[in-house]
């Protein structure tokens, strides 16, 4: 009897410390802020990261990379970063907010000028935009949109960027340039290749900008320094990187990162 009842609690013992540990991971989150670029790509990376990993809650936070390091700065409790270009993840890396070795480039993209699937407006190249029938262009504000700057470097490598001044709309990420585009509400935005795929019933790939129009575009990824839960947010770059995360990542248009 003794011994059954020294099983019996034995059990009970290791069924609560189970419970103790289900209930441990399930109050697991991590927060990711990512640009708004990698958001559908992300979201499908993230359902698959919690089914993997059961008990570890991923909340995004998508936005411009500008806007995002902002927030960092400033203290808002994020443990993963991935950003749309290498100047925002410099500055916090410079100014101590990366924890160290965690840091990886993982995709990059393309630029591309849309224009609305219903244009009647004859545009194949960026210097078509310099027309008279086209007034009004979004492209992201370069101060916080690395969108917004690759498109500055594109209009600069066309020599075009005087004529355009006057007819530009700053939107304030790259998907706000989409929508634009999207609703008809501008003759034509710059996007990234993998924003125009999403809605291809709606916008049309007129040009694609040369690599050499503009510098790189590769988007890092890393643990943020007061990560709260450091260990799941290392899991969850990892995953990132991982064969499964490509996959999915190229899915969505990204390309890898060339060594």
């Amino acid at each position: 009897m003794a011994k059954r009842i020294i099983s019996a609690l034995s059990l009970f013992m290791m069924l609560w410390a189970f419970v103790g540990q289900v209930n441990a991971a399930e109050s697991t989150e991590i927060t990711v802020s990512a640009a708004i670029s990698l958001k559908n790509a992300f979201e499908e990376v993230g359902k698959l990261f919690e089914s993997s990993n059961w008990g570890i809650k991923v909340l995004f936070n998508f936005g411009a990379s500008g806007d995002l390091k902002t927030q960092i700065k400033g203290g808002a409790p994020v443990d993963v970063f991935a950003s749309a270009a290498l100047k925002d993840m410099d500055e916090l890396s410079k100014e101590g907010f990366v924890l160290p070795d965690t840091k990886a480039n993982f995709v990059t993209n393309t630029v591309v000028l849309i224009v609305p699937a219903s244009s009647k407006i004859s545009t194949a190249s960026f210097e078509d935009l310099t027309r008279s029938e086209i007034s009004k262009i979004a492209v992201g504000n370069p101060k916080t949109v690395p969108a917004g700057r690759y498109t500055e470097e594109t209009f600069q490598y066309y020599k075009i960027s005087e004529k355009l001044k006057d007819k530009l709309i700053f939107a304030e990420n790259v998907r706000q340039v989409l929508d634009y585009v999207a609703r008809g509400e501008v003759d034509a935005g710059v996007v990234y290749e993998t924003d125009a795929i999403i809605r291809q019933q709606e916008v049309k790939v007129a040009a694609t900008a040369p690599e050499l129009s503009h510098k790189p575009i590769i988007y890092p990824i890393t643990v943020i320094k007061d990560a709260k839960n450091a260990q799941a947010a290392k899991m969850f770059v990892s995953f990132v990187l991982s064969e499964g995360g490509k996959i999915i990542l190229e899915k969505h248009g990204f390309k890898p990162v060339r060594n």
